[in-house]
């Protein structure tokens, strides 16, 4: 991640109260492949990413992320920007929503930002007494720039087998609403599994996650992921 991205990132950020210091915090990760719904995005290889982040009490937040990205195939495409906002309501005592907006910005060559789209998102979250259950949707009018609307809905639960010790299992779907402009490997969808166990020591968090996809292509077949990363409040 450029260092001049960080400064820009951090000098937008920090224009809000001295209060809302305590809540911003940036997280670093490494992973060995960066992956988007089963799919890499660096051309099957590692990825250095990092956010920063500011969120307040009453559910608000915001925040921009970025990696390295190849999309081989002579794509010149370099780095992914995002910036999102949202908010997180707790509708009751067991069942939250988390919903914003993200844009995502491509870097590297001169044409690169063609590819730049935005995406709209809900998240909603059950908590019982056997783990935590996920309902998502994102949805994008202009998916990677091509004037076509493209919408991912994903369930997924996430259980603790020892203290400080957690899986996640999640199935995902990625549609494509006009397949002439977008599509996956040559059709209008298609499906992803994902198996992951998360965890952490001394301020690292851990997340070793097998996965699949039902694309017969070198980018989405069946792959193991390990990634570290630790969280930093600034």
């Amino acid at each position: 991640m450029k260092k001049s991205i960080i400064t820009l990132a951090t000098s937008c950020l920090l224009a809000v109260s001295a209060n809302a210091l305590a809540d911003v915090s940036s997280t670093v990760n490494l992973t060995s492949d960066y992956t988007f719904n089963g799919v890499s995005n660096s051309d099957n290889g590692p990825a250095l990413q990092a956010s920063l982040d500011y969120s307040n009490d009453s559910g608000f937040y915001t925040g921009t992320w970025a990696t390295n990205v190849d999309f081989g195939r002579g794509d010149n495409t370099q780095l992914e920007w995002d910036i999102y906002a949202g908010q997180y309501f707790q509708l009751n005592e067991k069942v939250g929503l988390d919903a914003g907006i993200a844009y995502y910005t491509y870097h590297g060559y001169s044409g690169a930002d063609e590819l730049n789209y935005p995406e709209a998102y809900a998240k909603f979250g059950y908590n019982s007494s056997v783990g935590d259950t996920e309902l998502n949707f994102w949805y994008s009018w202009d998916y990677f720039g091509l004037d076509v609307g493209h919408y991912i809905a994903m369930v997924a639960h996430t259980f603790e087998i020892a203290p400080g010790h957690n899986v996640r299992a999640s199935f995902d779907r990625s549609t494509s609403r006009d397949e002439n402009k977008w599509a996956w490997n040559g059709k209008e969808a298609y499906n992803h599994v994902r198996l992951e166990y998360m965890s952490s020591y001394k301020g690292f968090d851990f997340n070793l996650a097998l996965e699949d996809t039902n694309m017969n292509i070198d980018t989405a077949d069946t792959r193991v992921v390990f990634s570290v990363s630790r969280t930093f409040g600034l």
